[in-house]
């Protein structure tokens, strides 16, 4: 078969196929928050600060209802990585055409869900009734396309579980050019608010979806499929669910303890629900190097242990985690020399400004927490340890919660407890991935070892 598309982890230097995977994945990573920099920026800059709070108390929000979409979409590029790895081509593209099936039916669900349930879940995050309309609006527009970001989320995982991190580039580009043109036409032209915000973030969303399916089957061997493969297999949907249920619990977890400290900031009012946006949209810009190296280690994971070399795996991540805490040192340097000139890029207040300023400098303190919670992360789930996945996930919940709740009682913190309760979760759960990878127990996670006898 020929694989001009597709790239094999399981041979050549480490590091080497890590950053020319990881390279193209923070590219469109970047572009992929440049989305939600440019709602951002035009909501907070063209129709004020309310609005810009209204969008940001959304955030988590929409994280929560993606969150399933997105583990199980994970949860298939892993399995698809595993049997890649194990050089069982024809498996590969049975595990493609189960896909559509687990895509389609979550996406619809989790978008009916989130659009009739927006105004209970709204009230009960204590939103300011300020910002109610504005964060209803947007959330049910956004959260209504999560059938949209599941298509694209799987085709993106399906090709980058493969080795290639090029094609989702392409059109995640194109696709921010779109939303570019569509926020000013939407929001400054025809004066629609929050909601053309969030109607251009949905189109472009939609773009980016057909585009990569489409260019896949054109030029991805494995997804030049048949009727053959499209015929339904208990197997692959219990293997995909056994993977990416745990994946998704975890990314739910983690959204529902933003959900509750997001709550938390709600209390302290517009002004500092203004603030915590702006410096949530860099610091998202600054995770996207860590998720993309989290991403690139998940899939050079998956194909080695497929291939059982898990010798491979452990120096792939080591090598990760040098390249992790330089990025962390050069990020702290940045956000205490620069941090009001950067916030200030997503609104015009002075008070929002310095009250976001500080803020970054303090979670940038911690950057070296979050680096480690995406290689280590990554690894894990990529060699299938999905359990360990849902347990992450409870610990940024006790994190979030825990810190949160013992610095709101202390009065000298106030409003501060907010940044500082995000930076010492990171540091809890990096470093119980860390203990997690120095246990050794992801070695014995493979999910083709159990089935490497099945007729494909």
């Amino acid at each position: 078969m020929e694989k001009k598309y597709v790239c094999d982890m399981t041979k050549g230097n480490e590091m080497g196929l890590l950053l020319r995977f990881a390279v193209p994945m923070l590219i469109g990573n970047i572009f992929q928050q440049f989305y939600n920099m440019v709602d951002s920026v035009i909501v907070g800059k063209f129709v004020g600060a309310n609005a810009l709070g209204a969008v940001g108390s959304v955030g988590s929000l929409n994280f929560l209802f993606f969150s399933l979409c997105i583990g199980l979409g994970s949860g298939i590029g892993i399995l698809i990585s595993q049997y890649f790895g194990a050089g069982q081509d024809e498996y590969v593209k049975k595990i493609n055409a189960n896909a559509v099936y687990i895509t389609i039916g979550t996406g619809f669900f989790m978008s009916l869900f989130a659009v009739f349930l927006a105004e209970p879940i709204l009230h009960a995050m204590h939103t300011p009734p300020e910002a109610f309309a504005d964060a209803k609006t947007y959330m049910q527009i956004v959260c209504g396309g999560t059938v949209i970001v599941a298509g694209y989320n799987t085709v993106s995982c399906i090709l980058r579980a493969l080795g290639d991190s090029k094609t989702p580039l392409i059109f995640l580009v194109t696709a921010c050019a779109i939303n570019v043109v569509l926020d000013l036409l939407f929001v400054v032209n025809f004066h629609m608010g929050v909601a053309g915000a969030a109607l251009a973030t949905v189109i472009a969303q939609l773009f980016s979806m057909i585009g990569s399916i489409l260019f896949g089957m054109w030029k991805n061997p494995y997804l030049k499929l048949k009727k053959r493969h499209f015929v339904f297999d208990r197997e692959i949907v219990k293997k995909s669910f056994q993977i990416g249920i745990p994946m998704a619990s975890q990314n739910a977890l983690i959204a529902f303890s933003c959900v509750a400290l997001q709550s938390v900031v709600n209390r302290f009012g517009p002004v500092v629900m203004a603030a915590y946006t702006a410096t949530g949209r860099v610091e998202q810009l600054v995770q996207q190097p860590f998720g993309s190296l989290g991403t690139a280690v998940s899939t050079f994971a998956g194909q080695n242990a497929g291939a059982g070399d898990y010798e491979r795996v452990s120096k792939g991540c080591k090598m990760s985690v040098y390249l992790v805490i330089g990025f962390s040192a050069v990020m702290i340097v940045v956000m205490f020399l620069f941090g009001n000139p950067i916030v200030s890029l997503f609104v015009n207040d002075p008070e929002v400004i310095e009250i976001g300023a500080k803020g970054l400098r303090i979670t940038s303190c911690m950057y070296v927490g979050l680096g480690l919670i995406y290689v280590m992360r990554g690894m894990l789930n990529g060699v299938g340890d999905a359990m360990f996945a849902m347990l992450n996930g409870a610990t940024e919940v006790v994190g979030r919660i825990g810190f949160a709740w013992i610095l709101m009682m202390i009065p000298a913190v106030g409003m501060w407890g907010v940044w500082y309760t995000n930076g010492l979760t990171w540091v809890l759960t990096g470093a119980f991935c860390l203990i997690r990878f120095l246990q050794g127990k992801w070695r014995t996670k493979s999910m083709v070892d159990s089935a490497k006898m099945e007729k494909s």
